[in-house]
């Protein structure tokens, strides 16, 4: 019904920049919230950013003032601009989204497949 296409994870050095970007694509009437999760080994999935549909934001405590995530609704897009990184903030990086999907017109909620950020010292 939905498919999510991740992009723009990879190897970077402390206090460089990332810019990841998630597109959705098919059976899709609109989206609502948008966000990212990351992920470690061991560890829970936890939210680093979430966009809502008025374009209000909320960040995690460890990402506020480095990372920002916007939203292009005209191409169902979400990003999440991140500087400063850290070594911290290695992980595996999935987008997650809110969506009314045509073929039922009910909500629905999807994850991208996931892009590894990985950041040394």
């Amino acid at each position: 019904q939905v498919q999510l296409v991740e992009s723009g994870g990879g190897l970077v050095q402390a206090g460089g920049s990332l810019r990841l970007s998630c597109a959705a694509s098919g059976s899709i009437f609109s989206i609502n919230n948008m966000g990212w999760y990351r992920q470690v080994p061991g560890s829970k999935r936890e939210l680093v950013a979430i966009v809502f549909t008025g374009g209000s934001t909320n960040y995690a405590s460890t990402v506020k003032g480095r990372f920002t995530i916007s939203r292009d609704n005209a191409n169902n897009t979400v990003y999440l601009q991140m500087n400063s990184l850290k070594p911290e903030d290695t992980a595996v990086y999935y987008c997650n989204i809110d969506v009314i999907v045509r073929d039922d017109w009910k909500g629905h909620n999807y994850w991208g497949q996931g892009t590894q950020v990985t950041v040394s010292s």
